[in-house]
This record gives structure tokens, C-alpha cells and sequence, in this order.
């Protein structure tokens, strides 16, 4: 356990942050599966709107730090080969 007040008050700002990030990813997991959901159900009105959501998601994530910045473009790229091959 720390002695210091300013590590006291690290250690509950790095939990804070820690939170916020699972949110982020926990959301991303989220909308990628309902995406998924979507694309195989053949609802391309969903599946439409499932990945405009999914794509804000990641890029606030990476606006936030949550994710790195070339994870964010794996898994929109990702998200963008699902939903063209629900068009095919």
C-alpha cells in the first residue's frame, strides 16, 4: 500500500483512467458483435448503422488514448471487410 499522498492520489487517478478505458473496449466489443449480428442476420439497414457506430467508438477510443492508433485502423478495417462481405 502506498505512504505517499501523491502516490495515494496516482494510484486512484491510474484506476480512474483504467476504467474508462475498459469502457471504451467493452463498447467496441459490443457494436463489433452486434455488427456481426447485423451482417449475418442480412439486415443491411442495421448492419449500416452498427458500423457508423462501431467506427465512432473506436475513434473516440483513439481520440481518448484508450486504444493505439494503429489498433484503431486494424479494427475499423476489420469492421469495414464485415460489412462489404454482408454487400457481396
Amino acid at each position: 500500500m502506498a505512504n505517499l499522498n501523491s502516490q495515494k492520489k496516482r494510484n486512484a487517478r491510474s484506476e480512474r483512467e483504467r476504467l474508462e478505458n475498459r469502457r471504451y473496449t467493452s463498447a467496441i466489443k459490443t457494436y463489433q458483435r452486434r455488427l456481426e449480428d447485423a451482417v449475418k442476420a442480412g439486415d443491411d439497414s442495421v448492419a449500416d448503422a452498427e458500423h457508423l457506430k462501431l467506427a465512432s467508438m473506436i475513434d473516440k477510443a483513439v481520440a481518448h488514448g484508450a486504444l493505439h492508433k494503429n489498433t484503431g485502423s486494424r479494427k475499423k478495417s476489420r469492421a469495414t471487410r464485415i460489412r462489404a462481405g454482408a454487400s457481396a
